[in-house]
């Protein structure tokens, strides 16, 4: 019975403060094996008589949650079987809200949420489901869902959070996801849709944006670093070019972006260093290139740091090494030729570093020496900050408005 707690307390945290979650009776189940069992319970049970316009409303939910049960193909766990009769409110996976506001209590309970995890339905999301404007949570996570996203979920005005995660959707990027107004956590990943990303993406104010393990390509937007979100993932994927040298500028509160696994080419940008509040960079798996920017040294949370498999070259700087939250440098698979005693008392420190198959003399598991004669990139100039001094964190933010098109040697 806690699980179904769990969620209610979520859906009290997001829908309006004037309505208040009543969970029915009934025993709830986990369905899906493992750790990551969702509470698949009913709403409302014993509930007042519904006032006309809330009859209005569950009328509704009724119609569209039976139109999406004809849809939906196969049902191993038995979910549906409960989706009978006009109760929406009883079927497991569908939760709903009791406003009580005096100006709002008559209108009755309506649908708050659905939650769906771990069901393993086959089938299709059907544009009916788009009546269901009271809607703030749609979790619909590890099934066998597929084709794309109604267009008519433009209409899902109270919708907050959407996990479509962990299906067989496809085809281009869902750009109706965009204009659900009150949208603040978006998750695709584990699909199969293809093609670039909408450059608006990173305009709307989302909080968290997981497109990871899809088939997206093409160049990441130059907004990128524009987006108010606090995680980005975007692993997994075939994105290319270069990593918008932009990135960083826009004052974001980035604190996680995963860009591992890609194709992406050039340098680390400077303005990674921006990123003060950044806890995750993982930019593994790509053919990067040149030195590593010195405003990475400005990353002082930064507890994660993956820039294993690239094609990265120079000394790891001392800056870098010191980073008082890091837990994990990997470098593993460049071509940096050196570091310093700073970065070798990282092992000290019981943080993970990985320097493996470098070029680095007098050190165990490098490359063999003929691997280490041309090094890529080596003649590249990044875009850097001109400076004469030494790096001051302090005073970067004060310094990115400079010129940024005059490299450094």
């Amino acid at each position: 019975m806690g699980k179904s707690w769990v969620l209610a307390f979520i859906l009290w945290q997001i829908i309006p403060t004037e309505a208040a979650i009543t969970v029915g009776g009934g025993v709830g189940i986990n369905i899906g094996s493992g750790g990551g069992g969702v509470w698949i319970g009913g709403g409302i049970n014993n509930s007042p008589t519904p006032s006309a316009p809330s009859v209005s409303k569950l009328s509704s939910a009724y119609t569209a949650l039976q139109a999406w049960k004809s849809a939906i193909t196969d049902d191993p766990l038995g979910i549906l079987k409960t989706w009978v009769g006009s109760d929406v409110c009883s079927y497991k996976g569908v939760f709903c809200a009791d406003p009580q506001e005096a100006m709002d209590s008559a209108s009755g309970p309506f649908v708050a949420g659905i939650d769906l995890n771990h069901a393993n339905l086959q089938g299709t999301i059907v544009r009916e489901l788009s009546v269901l404007t009271d809607i703030s949570i749609l979790h619909l996570n590890s099934n066998r869902f597929s084709g794309t996203v109604p267009e008519t979920f433009i209409d899902l005005s109270s919708l907050q959070e959407l996990d479509l995660s962990n299906n067989h959707f496809s085809g281009r990027f869902p750009i109706v996801t965009l204009y659900i107004p009150n949208l603040v956590y978006l998750d695709l990943r584990f699909n199969s849709f293809s093609g670039p990303v909408p450059e608006d993406l990173f305009n709307k104010r989302l909080d968290a944006i997981f497109l990871n393990n899809n088939q997206f390509e093409g160049e990441l937007p130059q907004n990128l670093g524009n987006s108010p979100a606090s995680v980005i993932n975007l692993a997994n994927n075939k994105f290319s070019g270069n990593i918008p040298a932009s990135f960083g500028f826009m004052s974001s509160k980035l604190k996680e972006i995963l860009l591992l696994n890609n194709q992406l080419i050039g340098c680390i940008p400077e303005g990674v260093g921006l990123f003060s509040e950044m806890q995750v960079f993982d930019v593994s798996h790509n053919s990067l290139i040149g030195h590593l920017p010195d405003t990475i040294s400005c990353l002082n949370d930064i507890e994660v740091l993956n820039l294993a498999h690239n094609k990265l070259s120079g000394v790891l700087p001392d800056l870098v090494c010191s980073l008082r939250s890091l837990m994990n440098l990997t470098v593993a698979y460049n071509f940096f030729s050196g570091f310093s005693q700073e970065c070798f008392k990282l092992f000290f420190r019981n943080a993970g570093f990985d320097f493996s198959l470098n070029c680095i003399p007098g050190r165990d598991m490098q490359r063999p020496q003929p691997e280490c004669s041309v090094i890529p990139g080596d003649g590249l100039s990044c875009l850097r900050i001109p400076s004469v001094q030494p790096l001051v964190c302090g005073a970067l933010l004060g310094n990115s408005e400079v010129n940024l098109t005059s490299p450094s040697p």
